[in-house]
This record gives C-alpha cells, structure tokens and sequence, in this order.
C-alpha cells in the first residue's frame, strides 16, 4: 500500500539470482608440447540476492517503484586453468520488521534486527572445466560443464513496524499529537480525518527503560469491511505488547463519546484476530486507556464522567492532554512499566549458531521412476536434474558422461526394476519440460567404455 507516493508497506518483488559461468574445455599447447593436458578453468558462481534489514531504511517504497531486481553472472572459465570470477551479490535494504513471504504466502523469514540477512535466490553453480573433470580413463575430456541457471521467484515484502506500544483510536483522536509529546518524532498533525496515513513511530524514555511507540491510522467502524483505510495498517502492531486506547473526549461528532468509541476499535480488533488467525491476538493483550485533550472545555468533564465505566472494567485509565503535556509522565511511566514486565517474561535469547547439517550417505533414492504408460518413464530428482542443466547437449562426450553419471547414479537398474523395454522412453526432468531420450539397455554406461576422440562419444555414433 502506498501512500501519497512516500510510504509503502507492501510490495511484490520479482528477483533473479546470477547464472553459474560455464566451464571452459581447453588444451595446453606450447611448442613441442602440442597436446600438454586439459587446462580448461571452472565458472564463477552467479550472485545471490541477499535482503538486510537497515534501520535507516524505513518503508519499501523504492522496491514499488523498481520490484525487478537481478544479481550478477558468473564468469566462464578460461584455459591455463584460470577460473572465471564470481557474479556480483545484490543486497537489497529493507526495513527493520520486514516479513518474507512465497507468492503462496507462505513465510520465509522474519526479519528483525540490524544486519539481519536472508539468501532470497541463490546463484546458480559455475561449471566444471575440463581439467576437473579429467580422471584415469578420461585423460583429456573434450567437454565442459555449464553453469547452473541462478534461482528466481516472486516474493512478497510486508512491513510490521517493530513497536513495543501500539496506539489506537479514531482518526483525529491525538495518537499523533500524543507521539510528538511523547517522544521527539514530529509527523504531520492536523484536525481532519486521515490526516495519518502512514505509521508514525517514536522513541520514548521513563526512567531506565526506553520503548518504542506506533499509532494506527485510520481504523473507524467498519474498517473490516473495507470503510476508510480498511485494516491494513494493524500488521504494524502485531509486535507490539501493549495496546493504548487514545479516546476523544472533546469531539465534535454526535454520537460519540469515548465509550462508544473503545468498544468500536475493540471491535475492529477482534475482527482482525479473526481474520489473521494468530497465536498473539491483538484483543488478548495488556490495554491502557487514554482520555485525551482534557485542555478542551468539557474534556475534563466527560473525561471524569467516563473514567469509573473503563476502571469498573478492570482497565488503567489516564486523562491527558497532547497540548498542555498534562498527564503524560504518569501515561509515560504506566507505559514503561508494562513492557518492562513484557520483557522480563521473555525467554532468554539464545546464541546465535551457525548449524551444519551434511546430506546424509544412502540416506534415501536420489531420483524416482515413475511409469507413465506406453512403455514411458518420468525419472525425477534434484541431481538428475541439475546434471541436465550442466550438459552441453551439442557435444557427443558430453551426453556420454551424462550417461555415464545416470548409470553410477542407479538409474539404469530401476529403469529395468520397474519393467521398462529395450527401446523405452524415458523423460528426465519435469513433466512439461522434460529431456527425452531413447533407452536401450544394451549399450553400456557407466564405466567410460564409449570414449573415443575428444568431443565424441562411440556409443552415440550413427544416433
């Protein structure tokens, strides 16, 4: 959502990871040594998009205004055994607070906290060359490994302001003037509805604890069903772990008092738990109750009229004034007390760790085969399918050592378990973008016994 162009708190970004740079296929030549050895470098590793949080960074509204963003490529690999560089890494700023969400709104990441970072596609692996690639009975290969394609998506930004205090109330009830008095933010303050249309924030200090304050624009009856700005702002409270009702007791508007007024937003309230559906409802946390602009002729009066209904409720309620600053050390310091105690029963943080988890040995099949009919075969797999991307399909030795890698892999023998025929179909890959080929078992794979001169491959020869 976006706000006179200045503000946004939600945008969908499309990003691209760098492609791996492919290996180079070379051979040493110097005079007298006319075929010295394969010398061919690997690719380069593609960049990674990487997103940080940056508190100086406060909403994602240059992400609105370019959501396509792309890391760089590897670099291919040359001969004398030189490696190609690395593909420059993206790191895009976001703000403190920001969720990661898949284009099915699945959470990826929470991130919070200076410095926090999150691989959102990662680059694409650079190819082998062909002096890695050489062994005892492939002395000299006459092919190379492409680089790997870097990952893309579509990801969802959401901003949730990181605020220990969450003010509501109607629009021009004095949340903002109440901020400014509070703390040093100045946001834009004015005597008509809306006037807020973006989160304002400030930094608060009573005593030893310092707390951070957000209001809530825009929330009036109905706001669930689409009136005014709707409920989109609420996402910026949901951190936070207290709520202040700021009521008006000086509007002009009939039918309206601060009663009537707390029961509406606490009813918004619940329609927003019901709608998100969380394990930290907005409703069920500690609430404070604010009678503002007691400096208001009548203000004092209805304030002391309504006070005993919200303390009868079991409720803490403090008469203030925004403009003469009357009652906001007793507000501030009630304020205080609260997330004190919020974060006093906080768990302990525990330590960062970096935790390593190796892909377990045999631990499970690599691939599956799955029957298609017709004497058809669909083979999938994360290294069937990387292996494909990897394979230079215009080079005969090449697909050999394709070939070669499937058989070791085990995919010659499950073809033949699961009663696949001499001549069989057999797709690698995805359904709809799937690498046919022809399966004849008869033709041996998986010890190099096709190799011929470089580039070719004995197997394929009339094919």
């Amino acid at each position: 959502m976006a706000a006179g162009a200045q503000f946004v708190d939600r945008v969908i970004l499309h990003v691209a990871a760098g492609n791996g740079g492919h290996g180079c296929a070379s051979v040493h030549r110097e005079k007298f040594k006319p075929l010295g050895g394969p010398d061919g470098g690997n690719g380069g590793r593609g960049g990674d998009v990487i997103l940080q949080v940056d508190t100086g960074t406060a909403s994602l509204l240059d992400y609105h205004r370019r959501p396509h963003r792309k890391a760089g490529n590897g670099r291919p690999g040359q001969g004398s055994h030189r490696n190609g560089a690395d593909g420059e890494d993206v790191v895009l700023p976001v703000p403190d607070g920001t969720v990661v969400l898949d284009s099915h709104g699945n959470v990826l990441a929470d991130l919070v906290g200076e410095g926090t970072r999150f691989v959102v596609a990662q680059g694409g692996r650079g190819g082998l060359g062909n002096a890695a690639l050489a062994s005892t009975k492939r002395k000299a290969p006459g092919f190379a490994l492409l680089g790997e394609p870097g990952e893309e998506r579509e990801i969802v930004l959401e901003l949730k302001s990181v605020a220990d205090v969450a003010l509501v109330g109607f629009p021009s009830a004095g949340k903002s003037s109440l901020i400014a008095a509070l703390s040093a933010a100045r946001p834009k303050i004015a005597d008509y509805p809306f006037t807020t249309l973006t989160p304002n924030l400030g930094v608060v200090a009573a005593g030893d604890v310092t707390f951070t304050v957000a209001d809530v624009p825009g929330l009036i009856e109905g706001a669930s069903e689409g009136r005014g700005l709707g409920l989109e702002f609420l996402r910026h409270i949901e951190r936070s772990s207290t709520i202040v009702h700021v009521l008006d007791c000086a509007t002009p508007e009939p039918g309206r008092d601060p009663v009537s007024d707390f029961e509406v937003i606490e009813k918004e309230l619940r329609a927003y738990d019901e709608a998100l559906g969380g394990d930290r409802p907005l409703s069920g946390r500690p609430r404070l109750v604010v009678l503002n602009k007691i400096d208001v002729p009548d203000g004092r009066e209805i304030a002391e009229l309504v006070r005993p209904e919200f303390q009868a409720r079991g409720l803490r309620v403090f008469e203030v004034s925004a403009a003469s600053h009357e009652g906001l050390r007793e507000l501030s310091f009630a304020m205080a007390e609260m997330v004190a105690a919020y974060r006093a029963a906080l768990p302990p943080p525990e330590p960062t760790r970096l935790v390593i988890r190796p892909e377990p040995v045999g631990g499970g099949a690599d691939f599956t085969v799955r029957p298609m009919g017709d004497n058809t075969y669909l083979i999938t797999g994360d290294k069937p399918r990387r292996w494909l991307r990897q394979t230079d399909f215009n080079n005969d030795e090449a697909v050999g050592y394709l070939a070669d890698r499937l058989a070791r892999l085990g995919v010659e023998e499950a073809l033949a378990e699961a009663g696949a025929e001499p001549g069989a179909t057999v797709m690698i890959g995805d359904e709809d973008d799937a690498v046919v080929f022809d399966w004849e078992p008869e033709i041996l794979a998986g010890g190099g016994e096709g190799l011929g001169p470089r580039g070719t491959d004995r197997r394929l020869e009339g094919r």
